[in-house]
């Protein structure tokens, strides 16, 4: 838990967090929870939620809903069951995701449907079933868990998260614009290398070990300056010093010279085989 958060008083309403049985959309969680802000928690593993669940109860009420948001017809089930239970989303935390290591041709197209269909699809759909209800109450949060890699030039390898994250990010700043009068606030939250399972997952642990720790946040620091930076209505968030360091500088580059520089590095940290 993060002792010295400076949330606001909780919003009357529901946390929806996706992909919350582990890393940062637990550490978003337990975020919440610290805040007195009641849970719905949905993930296709359902004994993890079921024990983040059990972790949360005696802090915050907890809903826990499992869903596989590859399968297209889940966001509407979602929000039906939501919607049937008489519950409000007030904020709407659309984290889960995951990585397809290694070439693009190195995996079938239902691989790569898949994904899209988590990273980009749901969080629109998600987004564009819960938004009119925040609207109509004159207040909501939106924040959209994108990457570090949606602000820097592609490497090989992994081929769609950056393009997907990249996608979040204007999704969200030109939502943002869209919202602010209506009383919501929507953000990216744009970690870099994060203290995770992420890398177990994709099988990159023993090679993104070898990189600097001045690169890597924890779980629980990544919720926190999230959730703060969604309540000042700060539009994108990039955690830790260093990532932001890192964006700027690819920012101000000649496009050649920073691809070149990802391009020369990629292979730490990026499977293209």
């Amino acid at each position: 838990m993060s002792a010295n958060s400076k949330g606001p008083a909780p919003a009357k309403g529901y946390a929806l967090v996706t992909g919350a049985s582990s890393g940062i959309g637990a550490a978003i969680a337990r975020e919440y929870a610290y805040r007195g802000v009641p849970l719905i928690l949905t993930a296709r593993r359902t004994e993890r939620l079921q024990a983040l669940a059990d972790e949360l109860r005696p802090r915050v009420e907890v809903v826990t809903l499992a869903a596989d948001l590859a399968d297209p017809g889940a966001p509407a089930a979602l929000h039906a069951e939501i919607a049937a239970r008489g519950l409000h989303v007030a904020h709407l935390l659309n984290n889960a995701g995951y990585g397809v290591p290694g070439r693009y041709l190195s995996a079938d197209w239902k691989t790569h449907a898949d994904f899209l269909q988590v990273m980009v699809v749901a969080v629109s759909e998600l987004t564009h079933r819960f938004l009119p209800a925040m609207e109509a109450a004159g207040y909501g949060r939106i924040v959209n868990v994108a990457s570090l890699a949606g602000l820097v030039p592609a490497s090989a390898g992994h081929t769609l998260y950056g393009a997907a994250k990249s996608f979040l990010i204007r999704f969200s700043e030109a939502l943002a614009l869209e919202v602010k009068e209506r009383g919501v606030n929507v953000s990216a939250l744009c970690p870099g290398f994060t203290y995770t399972e992420f890398h177990d997952v994709n099988g990159m642990r023993e090679r993104v070990s070898k990189l600097p720790k001045l690169l890597w946040l924890d779980a629980a620091s990544v919720a926190r300056l999230g959730l703060d930076a969604v309540e000042r209505g700060q539009t994108r968030c990039i955690t830790g010093r260093a990532n932001r360091v890192i964006a700027g500088i690819s920012k101000y580059l000649p496009d050649g010279l920073a691809r070149a520089l990802v391009a020369s590095r990629s292979k730490e940290f990026r499977d293209a085989d």
